[in-house]
């Protein structure tokens, strides 16, 4: 199983950037996925997570520091969730990784829990 996270980059403040999160070996649909971030000297932190789908159907949950600029949907036919993210901040710099299978649980604010992670990407947002 293998997590290929891509997009990431570096942009002035108030930009947008899409990451993307290319999975194989497995299909995730009945899984949650999410996205986490580190920045240097601190802990992962949670981002963004979608719930398990049933077809299209699915609920999306937010960091209270990202909510109203970040958007993470999934397309389960190509087993991809992706992460947009709108009106950039200095302090959204960090390493983004995304995550897998959450076990059932939907605590997905605790990175602990996911089975599976990307090797990050990096996001500078700097003018």
């Amino acid at each position: 199983v293998q997590l290929q996270a891509s997009g990431g980059g570096l942009v002035q403040p108030g930009g947008s950037l899409r990451l993307s999160c290319a999975a194989s070996g497995r299909t995730f649909s009945r899984d949650a996925m999410g996205w986490f971030r580190q920045a240097p000297g601190k802990e992962r932190e949670f981002v963004a997570a979608v719930s398990w789908s049933a077809g299209s159907v699915y609920y999306a949950y937010y960091a209270d520091s990202v909510k109203g600029r970040f958007t993470i949907f999934r397309d389960n036919s190509n087993n991809t969730v992706y992460l947009r993210m709108n009106s950039l901040k200095p302090e959204d710099t960090a390493v983004y990784y995304c995550a897998a299978d959450s076990g059932g649980s939907t605590n997905y604010k605790n990175p602990a829990l996911f089975a599976y992670w990307g090797q990050g990407t990096q996001v500078t947002v700097s003018s």
